[in-house]
């Protein structure tokens, strides 16, 4: 008789294994995360993404065409279809409709084998200052972590936009280094401070 023995990275984590579960809505106290629709083309286009304040960090440069808004936008509401896929728009609950940032985990292919995604975020500039991005990025890393089954969650930021580390530490992640000219972002090459939270930490 033949006996399956665990890992060493199984007897680490115990037996909670990920599961892809596709992005949800979530609720916190002023905001609804939800999936983007076809729809909020205008909204993405005219709050965010045609701001060069908003791209200034960013990897992807401001679009110049509503059009540009448009096609990118098809390609996430197919994704939805992907369960791997987690990308939120951004919503005050008070008016769900209007899309005002959004929020993307993804998982590049090293990850895989240890259970790990890393977010990254964007917000109209109109929304900076309340502590809006803390309070979503707090509740997406616990939807990924608790419900997905991810085991480390990380996320990086520009160390020339110190404002987006002091939301990383409010949701909880913890400082883990500098890379040094360690990205490529609209600002050219940079360092870059990195974050992460395990499922342990919550």
């Amino acid at each position: 008789m033949r006996f399956q023995t665990k890992n060493a990275h199984d007897l680490a984590r115990g037996d909670e294994k990920m599961h892809h579960i596709g992005t949800k809505e979530i609720e916190t106290d002023r905001l609804l995360l939800r999936r983007f629709t076809k729809a909020d083309a205008q909204a993405v286009y005219t709050n965010y993404a045609s701001d060069d304040l908003a791209t200034k960090y960013l990897t992807w440069p401001s679009h110049q065409d509503v059009s540009v808004t448009e096609a990118i936008l098809d390609t996430w509401v197919e994704g939805y279809g992907d369960l791997s896929q987690y990308k939120w728009a951004i919503t005050l609950k008070r008016n769900p409709s209007e899309a005002l940032g959004d929020i993307t985990a993804s998982i590049p292919h090293e990850f895989e084998k240890i259970d790990a995604c890393e977010v990254g975020y964007v917000l109209s500039p109109k929304l900076w200052g309340p502590g809006y991005m803390s309070e979503e990025m707090k509740a997406v890393t616990k939807y990924l972590l608790k419900e997905a089954g991810f085991n480390r969650v990380i996320a990086r930021h520009d160390v020339a936009n110190p404002a987006s580390g002091k939301v990383m530490q409010k949701a909880g992640l913890q400082f883990e280094g500098i890379h040094r000219q360690g990205s490529l972002n609209n600002s050219g090459i940079i360092d870059t401070a990195q974050y992460a939270i395990l499922k342990e930490d919550i």
